[in-house]
Parts: C-alpha cells; structure tokens; sequence
C-alpha cells in the first residue's frame, strides 16, 4: 500500500489550501484515511479522519468548522480543504490509512511522505 500526499505550500493567514492524497496497492472500500500534522518541535496530532465506507468523519476541536475531509473512493483519493489559515496550523501534513475495517482511534499502519504547509502571518 502506498500513500501520496500533495498540495502543501506558503499561503497568508486567512487563506486556503487544498490536500489530497492517494492510496494504492489494494481497494479501499472499507478501513479510515486521517490526516495528521506535526508541527516543529511538536508532536504529531490528529487533525481529521474519514470512513472509507460511509463517509463518517471525525475533526479536532483545533480545526473544526475550517477543515473539511472528503472522499472519492473511485479514486481512492481524499481531499482536505483548509479554510481561514493560521499560523498555527503550520506543519507537515501527513495522510494515513488503517487496515480494513479499522477504527480512526486506532492504529494507522501506511503512511504517506507528508507535504509541508506554512501559514504566514
């Protein structure tokens, strides 16, 4: 299974960026695909997640209201919208998968490569 994130890049705050990532190597009809975020000199965080099936979706308090997940299970794709930026939300952003029928509390095991999104104040 691969992951390929892309669409980071420098936007001012209050502006938008787009991510999508990916997956291949098998069919993902079931099973979640999160995004997380690490920061410098921070720990990695969850920030959305969304069921492959069904579409349920799950945000940290931090980005609700300004992120929106969404998929495209005919291209095994996700996207993550990011509205009204902040500095804050500067970080690599990393798109992972659990296996199928995983839960998004629980253990990510294919991670993509991460893309970098700066928000300049």
């Amino acid at each position: 299974v691969q992951l390929q994130a892309s669409g980071g890049g420098l936007v001012q705050a209050g502006g938008s960026l787009r991510l999508s990532c990916t997956a291949s190597g098998r069919t993902f009809s079931s099973g979640v695909m999160g995004w997380f975020r690490q920061a410098p000199g921070k720990e990695r965080e969850f920030v959305v997640a969304i069921y492959w099936s069904g579409g349920r979706t799950y945000y940290a308090d931090s980005v609700k209201g300004r992120f929106t997940i969404s998929r495209d299970n005919a291209k095994n794709t996700v996207y993550l919208q990011m509205n009204s930026l902040k500095p804050e939300d500067t970080a690599v952003y990393y798109c992972a998968a659990t296996r199928p029928y995983g839960d998004y509390r629980g253990q990510y095991d294919y991670w993509g490569q991460g893309t970098l999104v700066t928000v300049s104040s």
